[in-house]
């Protein structure tokens, strides 16, 4: 891993997703430290975000190093008619490691064939988030003891969600069956559905997942992503399809554990927060280490 951009959650292998989920397990226990001591880490975000940005910078202050970059690109030389190819060499200067946010699917891969240094992917347009995958897989790890054998439940916004589509491509390396819940308009891509097909892992799509609810070991509840729809009327007829009631979760298996990668909207009724399966705001912190770990790996300090 060292040296090496993580754009796709495919640039790792399933050997590198364990050492990475060590590795977060070892910053779990000693997140204060001083290996990032001497080095920056650029945080280039071109759309919004708030627990992916700050759980990065959390992640490299708590290891000794130094950030620098933006929130907002209306204030960068972007908003003057800078290219990406020309803000990625310049920051590449400056930092040891590039953290980019973009809206447009593909510009992670474009900035890490530019850049001097790796570069992270923190989330590309519809396409991929691989390190909220990472940290999605230590949280079920962490949580289920395993990542073989579980009945893996994605809900709502399967079409544009970045975060289910790497975190499928990512669990196919292991025994996983699936169920897809979402309206008709936000159903799981075709490729990804071919992807398990072709690696021979189950499936299962619906509209109703009360009846199944009983087999799940982890429900990930996505929101439907208002940025990403270029129909309002799309967007308003499918807003509110899904929302997870604590009453809907009675019956749940004793080790259920409900993900979201947030924010939420109005998916998941604040009932469950109180309840044993809800885990998405320790997921959030898993971040933190996860992060630590892909950072330390990439740059060889780990």
């Amino acid at each position: 891993m060292k040296n090496k951009s993580l754009v796709s959650i495919y640039d790792f292998s399933k050997d590198d997703y364990i050492k990475i989920l060590e590795l977060a397990a070892e910053f779990e226990m000693n997140p204060t430290q001083d290996i990032l001591k001497g080095h920056v880490i650029a945080t280039l975000f071109f759309e919004p975000s708030t627990r992916t940005r700050l759980s990065f910078e959390s992640a490299v202050s708590r290891l000794g190093g130094k950030v620098i970059g933006f929130s907002d690109s209306s204030s960068t030389s972007a908003s003057k008619g800078e290219t990406l190819r020309d803000t990625i060499r310049i920051v590449s200067n400056y930092s040891d490691l590039i953290v980019m946010r973009h809206p447009l699917e593909g510009s992670a891969r474009l900035a890490s064939e530019f850049a001097s240094v790796p570069v992270v992917n923190a989330g590309d347009g519809a396409n991929q988030h691989p390190t909220q995958t990472l940290l999605d897989m230590y949280s079920i790890k962490k949580t289920q003891g395993t990542l073989d054998n579980l009945n893996i439940f994605m809900v709502g916004d399967l079409k544009y969600g970045r975060t289910v589509h790497s975190l499928l491509m990512a669990l196919s390396e292991f025994n996983t069956t699936f169920y897809f819940i979402s309206p008709d308009e936000l159903k799981m891509p075709e490729e990804y559905k071919i992807l398990l097909d072709k690696k021979g892992l189950k499936y299962h799509e619906g509209r109703d997942f009360q009846e199944y609810v009983s087999d799940a070991d982890i429900i990930y509840m996505t929101r439907v992503q208002q940025e990403r729809f270029t129909d309002p009327i799309e967007y308003e007829r499918v807003k509110n399809s899904f929302l997870l009631k604590k009453s809907m979760i009675e019956n749940a298996k004793e080790n259920m554990k409900v993900l979201h990668p947030l924010p939420r909207v109005n998916e998941i009724a604040l009932d469950v927060d109180d309840t044993p399966q809800a885990y998405y705001f320790q997921q959030a912190l898993n971040g933190v280490y996860t992060r630590q770990a892909i950072i330390t790996s990439i740059l060889g300090l780990k």
